[in-house]
């Protein structure tokens, strides 16, 4: 998957009736339906049944099962309401007859009202900076993890701000700032923007959760899943331009890990916020049974 070109047919979902759909998986390396291809399909699946002109601005999700590579996925759209100015959506994903995914989304008509916003963090320019897969191949002795991670073919650029010295230093706070950008160019749909950000958002956040504890995670298999997935739109954006995702972990225990993320223009302008608990458990943890 080296760019969004290739990416595109994943995303693209094909009508079997009203209000259901069906999509096909990308091979992932590890085996297991990537849970960002899942968002990305689950807001397809519900702008397909709601007017154009109208936009997501927010989307809660939970992860369910683990899906199957090897199994198309059925999204099954509820019309829980059509307003005057919003829209709403309930998607199921469905593989085997089980729900693996659920999704409520709110779309809005586009309107004036009033306006503040975080500033962005100051950072480097993306220009100048190595992306992950240099950063990689720098600490490929020191941390073959990251080597084998970044060596993952992804329809993004990744150009961490902090560079190697995120991966090296002694201490380190979890959090972290990463320019992305498309590799390829994306169509002029506000819609199609907002579904490839859908999509790289599962990136990095499980990660930023983990910083602290490298040392004693290294020492151990670690299993990562997402829980629960949340996005909110502020305004638009292009995708196939530098976006800056900048990540915190509030909060890690009982085996979860939480992390926000904001995403920043070049010029500063907050477009999107994410939010993410996700599974961290290590070889060193009793598991429960799901």
């Amino acid at each position: 998957m080296r760019n969004f070109d290739e990416l595109r047919p994943v995303l693209e979902l094909e009508k079997i009736e009203d209000n259901l759909y069906r999509g096909q998986s990308y091979r992932t390396p590890w085996g297991r339906v990537f849970g960002g291809q899942v968002l990305a399909q689950s807001i397809t699946a519900a702008q397909l049944t709601t007017p154009d002109e109208r936009t997501l601005h927010s989307m809660h999700a939970y992860f369910l099962l683990a899906g199957d590579i090897d199994l198309p996925i059925v999204y099954d759209v509820e019309r829980v309401r059509d307003g005057g100015s919003y829209t709403t959506r309930r998607v199921k994903a469905i593989q085997k007859g089980r729900t693996i995914f659920t999704m409520e989304a709110s779309f809005q008509i586009p309107e004036e009202g009033f306006t503040h916003q975080q500033p962005m963090p100051e950072v480097p320019p993306p220009e100048g900076l190595k992306n992950d897969r240099e950063i990689g191949e720098i600490l490929r002795e020191q941390a073959p993890e990251l080597y084998q991670l970044t060596r993952l073919e992804r329809p993004i650029e990744c150009r961490p701000t902090e560079g190697e010295e995120l991966y090296t230093a002694d201490t380190v706070k979890p959090k972290q700032n990463i320019w992305i950008k498309a590799l390829g160019t994306l169509p002029d749909s506000d819609r199609k923007h907002q579904v490839a950000l859908a999509y790289v958002s599962d990136y990095n956040l499980l990660a930023t959760a983990m910083l602290p504890h490298r040392e004693h995670l290294s020492n151990s298999k670690v299993f990562l899943a997402s829980l629960d997935h949340a996005m909110w739109f502020h305004r638009p954006f292009r995708f196939d331009d530098w976006l800056l995702y900048s990540m915190d972990s509030p909060s890690a225990g009982s085996a979860r890990g939480f992390s926000r993320g904001n995403v920043f223009t070049r010029d500063g302008q907050l477009v999107a916020s994410v939010a993410q608990e996700g599974l961290i458990r290590s070889s060193n943890q009793p598991a429960n049974n799901e």
